[in-house]
């Protein structure tokens, strides 16, 4: 590197709203992750960019001595996360075109990913808002579905308790729910 190139590397980058953060390290093929309670973890770019969050941040700041944070998602989460992605990591990654219809009608969750997916409730809603929020659609999907599977066939009292959900309806109120749902009842 060049004495130009290593003051062009030094001088903080600026927006239009003043000076950037410093970019990600791609150095290579990994990718330094910092989690909200400032674990870091070094991953392969491949796995990384099964986010389309991370691949996007990774395009759009290039390579960088700093972790990309993740303010988020804490490490036991990215863990189940990366494992994921980790098994992952030669699959098609989803089109942003793709129609939410195709992505709904492949409602089969492999053996693998059931066995991944069977977590306590608290690790599953974790890892769901994780998904959305690193925009990894097939990971949001397992859990999403996983949760779908979870109340299918439930009566609303069964879902409650499953979810530890507190009735606040009246009587009254959910009379007249049921009333202006009768439509969607089983019969």
């Amino acid at each position: 590197m060049t004495s130009r190139d290593e003051a062009v590397a030094r001088t903080p980058r600026r927006s239009p709203r003043g000076v950037l953060p410093p970019r990600p390290r791609c150095l290579g093929v990994m990718v330094l992750i910092s989690t909200s309670d400032n674990e870091q973890f070094s991953v392969d770019r491949d796995v990384a960019e099964r986010s389309l969050l991370i691949k996007q941040l990774i395009e759009d700041i290039g390579e960088s001595d700093q972790a990309i944070p993740l303010p988020n998602v804490s490490s036991s989460v990215l863990t189940k996360v990366l494992e994921y992605c980790s098994h992952h990591r030669n699959d098609p990654l989803s089109v942003a075109d793709e129609p939410d219809e195709i992505r709904r009608r492949a409602t089969d969750i492999s053996e693998w990913d059931a066995r991944f997916i069977q977590v306590d409730q608290e690790m599953l809603f974790e890892i769901i808002l994780a998904a959305n929020y690193l925009d990894i659609k097939s990971l949001l999907d397992i859990g999403c579905k996983t949760v779908a599977n979870m109340i299918k066939g439930k009566q609303p009292e069964e879902i409650r308790k499953l979810f530890n959900i507190q009735n606040d309806f009246t009587p009254e109120e959910e009379a007249q729910i049921r009333r202006e749902n009768e439509w969607a009842e089983d019969r």
